[in-house]
């Protein structure tokens, strides 16, 4: 079958979170090779008649979508999925409206905490947008984590992430000075400090596979440093945070019952965003072990040295493997 494995075009100043699609790509296509399809590769812009032309000149009998932002920013990232239902064409990964759904952290969690599911309170800037009722935390803690709302793979977190903030009106301004920095929109949510789990789920014609879960160690980190997956842990091969925070997939016996109940909330997840192909589901384990769901991510990294990739492996798959189940279940 011929497929087009369509990426964001990159620009001259695309950051490393951006450029890793290509990496992408490459694995993708490789992978489709080894199965016998005949992959052609096309970048995607905000020219969308350019790209609808030239998907149409390829005449795909289905897409493989690596389009993780356009033009930098990925609060766009439901535009191309739109293009291709108007188009009618099948394609890999969330639909368009799920694209939106988990992309927006505050739709997401939303819709999570509407559905009773465990997620950290958050509160939004006064003069901000907010899909559902305002939140805030009866507690009133004074650690925050302030985030981006459209932007993943770590955009714009660092160590000054997680603030104190003992009064509203600090918080406002707090958000208001790391807004540029992290997509122009953000929120603050609760700082859970604790344990941190991805787990990754594969689609199949059966239903969504758990693959195995992965906990996030902190290796080496001071008291008092913020234990956070930041933009230097995922792309800053020589930071410390990059070569201290690996993977673990092997755990005590007495965490079996929480890994279960991780795996139980991440279909849940699947359930609820109208999920398909493939997705990751971030999680916070506290002191007392209540779980909390950070975020829903339903276009996960596919490159060879992510945490999906590494989840694929453990499962005792190759990509190849999954991008074959991922191939099969598209449009399902």
């Amino acid at each position: 079958m011929r497929i087009a494995v369509v990426h964001n075009a990159l620009r001259n100043d695309s950051a490393a979170d951006e450029q890793d699609v290509l990496v992408q790509a490459d694995a993708v296509t490789e992978a489709l090779h080894t199965l016998g399809h005949k992959p052609v590769r096309l970048s995607c812009d905000l020219n969308l008649s350019r790209v609808r032309n030239e998907i149409g000149a390829i005449d795909p009998g289905l897409v493989f979508n690596l389009v993780e932002s356009l033009d930098g920013t990925g609060r766009l990232i439901h535009l191309f999925p739109s293009l291709l239902d108007t188009m009618g064409l099948p394609y890999t990964g969330a639909c368009a409206e799920a694209m939106i759904l988990t992309s927006n952290k505050l739709f997401a969690k939303t819709m999570l905490d509407g559905a009773g599911l465990p997620t950290p309170v958050w509160t939004v800037p006064s003069n901000a947008w907010n899909p559902g009722r305002f939140r805030r935390p009866r507690e009133n803690p004074c650690r925050w984590f302030i985030k981006s709302v459209w932007e993943h793979a770590s955009v714009g977190l660092d160590d000054d992430a997680i603030v104190e903030a003992a009064s509203d009106r600090m918080l406002e301004t707090l958000m208001a000075q790391r807004a540029p920095r992290l997509g122009g929109t953000c929120f603050a949510e609760a700082f859970i400090d604790g344990r941190e789990f991805n787990l990754s789920l594969l689609d199949s014609l059966e239903g969504p596979q758990v693959l195995p879960p992965a906990e996030i160690v902190f290796e080496g980190y001071a008291s008092g440093q913020a234990r956070i997956v930041d933009y230097k842990a995922k792309w800053d091969e020589d930071s410390f945070a990059y070569r201290h925070t690996p993977r673990r997939f092997d755990f005590d016996p007495v965490d079996e019952e929480l890994l279960e109940q991780l795996k139980t909330l991440s279909l849940e997840c699947w359930e609820l965003m109208g999920l398909r192909g493939y997705a990751r589901v971030d999680f916070r384990v506290d002191a007392y072990r209540r779980l909390w769901i950070l975020e829903i991510n339903a276009n996960p990294c596919l490159s060879p040295d992510a945490g999906f990739a590494a989840a694929v492996h453990r499962a005792g798959m190759t990509m190849t493997d999954a991008v074959a189940r991922i191939v099969s279940t598209s449009g399902k």
